[in-house]
């Protein structure tokens, strides 16, 4: 139960007052004689929707949508259930209701709330505890009993105590399974009646409704509820589960005692807060620090440990976060976790993570925008939960709730100079350190990230401390104005930390292409640089599209070496390339690690952007473009984490290379994300995607360019899946109309659009309309394609659907059976379409 979806319901004409829980943005679940009286129904509705503790409070006004009032006051003996629609949304927590149907032999504890009618309106109003024991013998008839543990005061005029409390949604194990409907005075006050919820889920037209405008995700599904159920998530699967691949350690990692002393001191020390929402540290400073790698060592002990989940979620990008508790979901076999819909199973986690007594840990990632992420940061009611999250920023909105920003520093001497002798050990380079170690710490500044690379570079080279040192001095003298600390914009905080990582950099990347035989080395870093820094797929490696750039665009050999290039470069030479910058710490390649095989830190890869020559970049932006839309699946629902990271990487891409990916047309690529963006029924981050799309189409294209109408049509389609009809109407009849007047009533995408707008029709309930489109677009597609090609089969099972929701049953049930007849016939039986 969610105080922000209670609902406080008065009427007029009759008079009266009764309880009401959102179920839907404008969707509100009672019970029917709240709205209906005296063998009448009430003439004006208004719906309080919100709690004042809980946030913010809307009234709205509201109509009976369910049972239909055009069909007349149903009689005194039907459920005792109604559907209110709302005038105008009302904002809520978006997470899908999740159904119930009680069983077993052992009574199971209820909750709920409801809202006295004798409540102080001046005071907002005060919902009561409906709180107690539902005998579960009483579940076998249609009215249950409720034992009440509390019940209201009795001394309001003599009022009954739980007088408006009609209609409030009765919860067991957060499934709701019934609604409040009458109090029992013999009993002394101390019963309630309900209705089972799984009656009004099998009755015409309240199914409908339900899986239609109820919030992202909701389905009609019944879960069955035993006195078994803790509520805490033990339907799920049994741990240890571990979504997401946690990073491996480093060779020589510094397990940095005196940081995780202080870490897990401030999570001992927080007191009171500890009991109501989760222990939090942020782990924060600039990039090559160590955060990820300190990070990982929780999260590694934790597996060792047998915590019952670990979730490491790359947090640069919140789609990645989405993606990656979709997944925790669907492995601790969450009720209603589909993989249909990332984001309501996404909060489908974070509501078994608010309230399980499981230990868990969830690591977000480097993250670069706090805003966006804050609605998915975990939350532990039980304090058997920890979040450790890592960032390069410094913002107040990481900060609060109980979250302690911890900042990391670069290693002390100490640990510095012991992770070099760990590391030169570990390969039998020990005598490579000399009495110059301790000078070229210091110069690399006691930085992780430039002492990985130095490391490498030493244990490749066989260079002593002494001789790294002398060409490391070298390359910052011509390093200080190439990158001057003004260079520093993306906030690393430490005036020379680019210059250390940029000076490493080119000095092992000097040190691969000497080690080089094919001349690939550098594209290949510089492709990799410009994607997600949290990994790729390896599969990107063995694309035509990669491989024939890397054919005509490697480094030149010297003359007098004797290897050179093949006519074609293979995949077996692309991965020679990226093991030879993994040894040199350029990046890191480990198939272990899919779909994030391939991964650069990001200060490597900005370094390396800035050294691309302007001439490159536009054919290393087509080829990598070319490359993610190759591997991309092709239904991403199979594929829903190599999906997110092709979308990662495709946003990375946009980001680092400008304008290229727009010319001269738009790169297929663009659209491919956020088409994927809407397969997933990521409704919310599908909107922003194409509302960017459409507003770059018209700076770029033009607003009649082809691709711009692509864009506003995706833009409509993304409004209709997040409920906001009227405004996908509004741009789809728009979008209709200028593809009639540019390309013509017959052209396939004039078809399209007006399919498009027959589904926002349909959704509308503006079904009449609906019917008229899509029996012209059905007409159009046999005339032009053939009555066998899969659009106009599609366009037949379309307008079959509207058919149904009109009523015309029989007219429905003949085209969907000849739309089966054809696909088995043209399709096979086991096709996806079938």
């Amino acid at each position: 139960m969610e105080a922000q979806r209670l609902a406080w319901i008065r009427t007029k004409n009759p008079g009266g007052s009764g309880s009401g829980y959102l179920i839907g943005p404008q969707l509100v679940l009672t019970a029917l004689h709240v709205v209906r009286s005296d063998g009448r129904w009430a003439q004006q509705v208004e719906v309080r929707v919100g709690h004042p503790r809980f946030g913010d409070v809307v009234q709205r006004r509201a109509e009976v949508c369910w049972p239909d009032p055009r069909q007349g006051v149903p009689a005194a003996d039907a459920l005792d259930v109604a559907l209110l629609w709302l005038e105008t949304p009302a904002a809520a927590t978006d997470s899908p209701v999740r159904w119930g149907q009680p069983g077993g032999v052992v009574p199971l504890p209820f909750s709920g709330a409801g809202l006295p009618a004798f409540a102080d309106e001046a005071l907002r109003g005060d919902f009561e505890d409906l709180r107690g024991k539902l005998p579960v013998v009483s579940t076998a008839s249609s009215s249950w009993v409720l034992n009440c543990d509390v019940w209201p005061d009795l001394g309001h005029d003599g009022q009954r105590p739980w007088a408006g409390a009609s209609g409030a949604a009765i919860f067991c194990h957060d499934r709701l399974v019934g609604v409040a409907v009458e109090d029992n005075k013999v009993m002394g006050w101390r019963r309630l009646h309900a209705v089972p919820i799984y009656e009004a889920l099998s009755l015409p037209g309240f199914a409908d409704l339900v899986t239609r405008h109820g919030h992202p995700g909701t389905t009609t599904t019944m879960d069955d509820v035993t006195a078994k159920d803790t509520g805490e998530g033990q339907d799920a699967a049994v741990g240890p589960v571990e979504a997401g691949p946690v990073p491996a350690l480093a060779t020589a990692f510094q397990p940095r005692s005196d940081l995780r002393e202080r870490i897990d001191a401030a999570w001992a020390d927080n007191g009171s807060v500890v009991l109501a929402q989760e222990m939090t540290r942020v782990l924060s400073g600039g990039g090559g620090v160590g955060k990820t790698q300190l990070a990982a060592s929780y999260a590694t002990d934790a597996v060792r440990d047998g915590t019952d989940l670990v979730v490491w979620a790359p947090a640069a990008d919140v789609q990645q976060v989405i993606t990656r508790y979709a997944q925790a979901a669907a492995l601790l076999k969450l009720p209603g976790a589909s993989g249909q819909d990332l984001e309501a199973d996404a909060h489908l986690l974070l509501r078994w993570l608010r309230t399980t007594r499981r230990r868990w840990l969830v690591v977000l990632d480097d993250i670069t925008d706090p805003g966006t992420i804050d609605p998915l940061w975990p939350v532990s009611q039980t304090g058997t939960g920890r979040v450790l999250a890592t960032t390069r920023r410094r913002d107040a909105r990481l900060t609060g709730n109980g979250r302690i920003r911890v900042d990391i520093d670069v290693y002390t001497a100490t640990e510095s100079d012991a992770y070099l002798r760990q590391r030169l050990a570990a390969e039998d380079m020990g005598h490579l350190l000399d009495d110059r170690t301790t000078k070229l710490t210091e110069a690399l500044g006691h930085l992780p990230l430039g002492l990985g690379m130095a490391a490498a570079h030493m244990i490749n080279e066989e260079l002593t401390s002494a001789e790294y040192l002398r060409l490391f001095t070298d390359q910052r003298r011509r390093l200080e104005k190439l990158m001057p600390a003004t260079a520093d914009t993306e906030g690393y905080h430490r005036p020379t930390q680019a210059t250390q990582i940029a000076a490493a950099l080119l000095l092992s990347l000097e040190a691969a292409q000497a080690a080089d035989t094919t001349g690939l080395a550098t594209t290949t870093l510089r492709l990799t640089a410009l994607l997600d820094p949290a990994g790729h797929p390896h599969a990107l490696w063995n694309t035509p599209a990669l491989l024939n750039h890397l054919t005509t665009h490697y480094t030149p050999l010297p003359p007098d070496d004797t290897a050179t290039p093949p006519a074609q470069v293979t995949a077996e030479q692309t991965h020679s390339a990226l093991r030879l910058l993994h040894r040199y710490a350029l990046l890191t390649c480990d198939t272990r690690a899919e779909p994030r095989a391939v991964s650069i830190h990001a200060l490597t890869a900005r370094a390396t952007r800035e050294a691309i020559p302007a001439t490159e970049m536009p054919l290393l932006t087509t080829a990598a473009a070319d490359g993610l839309l190759q591997i991309w699946p092709e239904v991403d629902q199979h594929h829903a984490d190599q999906a997110g990271v092709l979308r990662a990487n495709t946003g990375a891409l946009s980001d680092h290379t400008g304008n290229h990916l727009w010319h001269p047309n738009g790169h297929p690529v663009l659209y491919r994300a956020g088409n994927s963006f809407l397969d997933a029924g990521l409704a919310a981050s599908a909107t922003t995607y194409w509302q960017n799309m459409v507003a770059g189409c018209e700076r770029l294209l033009g607003a009649d360019h082809p691709n711009t109408l692509s864009a506003r049509g995706n833009l409509a389609a993304s409004y209709r899946q997040a409920g906001r009809t009227g405004e996908a109407i509004a741009i789809e009849e728009q979008v209709l109309a200028d593809r009639e007047r540019l390309l013509g009533a017959d052209h396939p995408s004039t078809l399209s659009a007006r399919g498009n707008l027959a589904a926002s029709y349909w959704q509308a309930g503006r079904t009449g309309e609906a019917i008229g489109l899509l029996e012209q677009v059905v007409a159009d597609r046999e005339r032009l394609l053939g009555t066998d090609h899969p659009n106009t089969l599609t366009a037949r099972a379309n307008l079959a659907t509207s058919y149904w929701q009109a009523g015309r049953t029989g007219e429905a049930i003949d085209l969907v059976e000849q739309v089966v007849a054809d696909r088995e016939r043209l399709l096979g039986a086991d096709h996806p379409d079938t």
